[in-house]
């Protein structure tokens, strides 16, 4: 091929120099790296910045030189004299230069040497750094990172530190270490001895980009960067719907390491913004009409939305933008067109592939996977009260005054968890006065520990509840909540159905049941038999199988 393309009139010539032997990594740069060659990313980086150039790569390999032209870049073999270990980069690059400048007939402004060994350095990078040299004086830009440590230097006296007062490190002298990025040079100044010219200026590169592969632990971090993707959760939680969607997302983001995680919650969860944030994750919260040009302008490689039901349009944007996405607890639309959806608590009526429902996917936080199972006690002496966050039929007043009496004669301590919805506090405080009430429970998991019996509604707390074996009865809130197929009599429950279809006799008629120490005993069994606690392993293997397609 023609060294030059004579349809550009570039002042620049980018000179990527890459030898075929390398003793830390054998054929270095001919290795895949994340499923491309090592010589890949340079040669790429440099056609992408967006910047007219000349690109050649200078090597003593034949195969090196086979796919550098394949990737677009003008192949140069390399002499004998300048191939050896021995040989610095200066008369390599000086080679490459007179080569490419006598082919074109013309010199070029500025040289710019850049090394395979950096493959996580970002095309924009080197586009602003020839910018610099554009607009400035500048002679020479080197990329470097900020290497400010406590240094010690050893002299025949022994070690002495290399600074006079021990500060932290963001208040001592920027000290920046040249990175094998980038090299940016007037013409002029490149020689068989050097690429420096009078004026040298430092580019900083963020630590990320600053990588030089070394050895086989500079290539696995690369490799861990360059497959690193970016997971969104998309999130609801607030006084209505409660946070369950929230600490179920928070408890997925825990597991994740190797990759990076960003929560979106829609406009109306301000709680869940808040809560989100106190882990210390980057958040945002919608603020116009429309969440799905927010969600792309995030840039997610998967969306993990947790946010009741979708639509198929809303699915198909996501799709269409290359995101690969998973849902939870959705029967809507846009399930069906979802990469993943878990259902851990509604049932599904046909069979639909990468759909799984039930109780063995259910997400439980890491107190309970820690807590011990429940001992029944023969005699009851604590029971429980927790209907969420915000309870809208207060069935949490109504069940009091229809059990109170019964615990009063059985010396049975009343113990109620509000959520930050629960509008009754106060006059639940000001009525039974022999109930201890807690909002805010950090151990919730402790509190059903030291419980007999639990009143719950047949949302997460059932899973929670079982994960430990704690007798629950429920009363559902609502319709769908019908659907909760978990809390049931075969999984160790007595459920009531809609709470406010069920009377007071009933539900009275039910604690008596359940006082009963056999009956608590086969109910804690039956709850155990679930194997919640290997849920959360069960939906990561799941996940993780679909980010990494």
């Amino acid at each position: 091929m023609s060294l030059v393309n004579e349809n550009k009139q570039s002042d620049i010539l980018v000179v990527i120099p890459a030898r075929g032997g390398s003793k830390g990594i054998p054929q270095k740069n001919l290795r895949a790296l994340n499923s491309k060659p090592l010589i890949y990313y340079s040669i790429s980086n440099a056609l992408n910045c967006k910047v007219e150039l000349d690109c050649c790569v200078s090597s003593d390999d034949d195969e090196i030189l086979l796919l550098a032209e394949k990737f677009g870049a003008v192949p140069l073999k390399r002499k004998n004299e300048i191939s050896e270990d021995s040989v610095t980069l200066d008369p390599v690059i000086y080679d490459a230069y007179i080569r490419m400048k006598d082919a074109r007939g013309y010199d070029y402004k500025y040289v710019i040497t850049l090394q395979p060994t950096s493959p996580l350095l970002k095309s924009n990078s080197l586009r602003q750094a020839i910018l610099m040299m554009n607009d400035s004086n500048i002679d020479t830009i080197l990329s470097g990172v900020n290497d400010s440590h406590l240094t010690w230097k050893k002299t025949s006296f022994g070690f002495e530190p290399n600074y006079e007062k021990r500060v932290n490190r963001q208040y001592l002298p920027q000290v920046f270490k040249e990175t094998g990025g980038f090299l940016i040079t007037k013409s002029e100044y490149v020689s068989e001895s050097s690429r420096l010219g009078n004026n040298v200026t430092i580019y900083p590169l963020s630590k990320k980009e600053s990588i030089d592969i070394d050895d086989f632990e500079d290539w696995n971090l690369c490799e861990y960067y360059l497959n690193k993707k970016t997971l969104l959760f998309v999130v609801t939680g607030n006084n209505i719907v409660g946070m369950g969607h929230v600490y179920n997302t928070l408890s997925i983001a825990n597991e994740i390491l190797n990759h990076k995680v960003i929560f979106l919650v829609d406009s109306d969860s301000q709680l869940a913004y808040e809560k989100i944030t106190e882990y210390n994750y980057e958040v945002y919260i919608q603020k116009t009409e429309d969440i799905v040009p927010e969600i792309l302008n995030l840039s997610p490689d998967v969306i993990i939305n947790d946010r009741l039901d979708t639509e198929s349009n809303y699915v198909d944007q996501l799709k269409a933008a290359g995101c690969t996405v998973i849902n939870f607890e959705d029967l809507g639309s846009g399930a069906k067109k979802a990469d993943l959806v878990l259902n851990a608590m509604y049932p599904e009526k046909g069979m639909i592939s990468n759909h799984y429902f039930g109780a063995k996917y259910f997400i439980l936080r890491n107190e309970f996977l820690y807590t011990d199972n429940l001992y029944v006690n023969p005699k009851v002496s604590r029971v429980l009260l927790s209907f969420g966050g915000v309870d809208p039929n207060n069935f949490t007043e109504r069940v009091l005054k229809v059990i109170n009496k019964e615990c009063e004669s059985r010396n049975i301590s009343l113990v109620v968890i509000v959520g930050l919805g629960y509008q009754e506090v106060n006059k639940l405080k000001n009525t039974y006065s022999n109930v201890e009430i807690k909002s805010n429970v950090s151990d919730i998991s402790t509190v059903m520990r030291n419980s007999d019996i639990i009143f719950t509604s047949a949302g997460r707390t059932t899973f929670e509840a079982a994960s430990i074996g704690v007798p629950s009865i429920v009363l559902c809130q609502n319709e769908r909540e019908l659907t909760h197929f978990f809390a049931s009599q075969e999984n160790g429950f007595y459920n009531l159905g809609l709470g406010y279809e069920t009377s007071d006799v009933e539900i009275l008629d039910t604690f008596r049941k359940v006082l009963n120490h056999d009956v608590r005993e086969f109910m804690s069994s039956r709850m155990l038999d679930s194997d919640l606690k290997g849920g959360k392993k069960r939906v990561m293997k799941l996940i993780n199988s679909v980010i990494d397609r």
